[in-house]
């Protein structure tokens, strides 16, 4: 349910957006349904630690744009993988099997914009325990 009192607009400084930790990976969060009045979008910048991954997943019914600020990722979309960096970005129709792994030994910094935050069901569904996903990248970590 949304807050009668939010705003439709909102200036979001760092020290306010939400801060989700995760072992090996900090999401911080500056849009998302709670936070601003009438959106239907997820954005989140990403830090993963070196090693670190958002392994094999999908997001039922909802596309995704990746834009990397800095480091480097290995990316897969479905089977294919490129190695990425500052300035690239991927887009992700909805459903699409994707996952980012930090391959450097420097923290892989960003931003995630996900659509329509309404979709129906959750936001993300992990596969890196499924083949042939897990068959892909086998030392992977979540």
């Amino acid at each position: 349910m949304s807050n009668p009192g939010l705003k439709s607009y909102r200036f979001i400084p760092p020290q306010e957006a939400e801060i989700e930790r995760l072992p090996g990976k900090t999401h911080h969060w500056y849009v998302k349904p709670g936070m601003v009045r009438h959106t239907n979008l997820l954005f989140v910048r990403a830090q993963l630690l070196p090693g670190h991954a958002h392994a094999f997943h999908h997001h039922p019914g909802r596309e995704e744009i990746l834009y990397v600020l800095s480091g480097q990722a290995e990316q897969w979309v479905e089977r294919d993988k490129q190695i990425i960096g500052p300035g690239d970005s991927v887009y992700l129709p909805p459903g699409i099997v994707h996952g980012t792994y930090n391959v450097s030994d420097q923290v892989l910094d960003f931003l995630a914009v996900i659509s329509p935050a309404d979709a129906p069901g959750p936001i993300t569904i992990e596969l890196n325990g499924e083949e042939p996903w897990k068959s892909l990248r086998p030392d992977s970590v979540q």
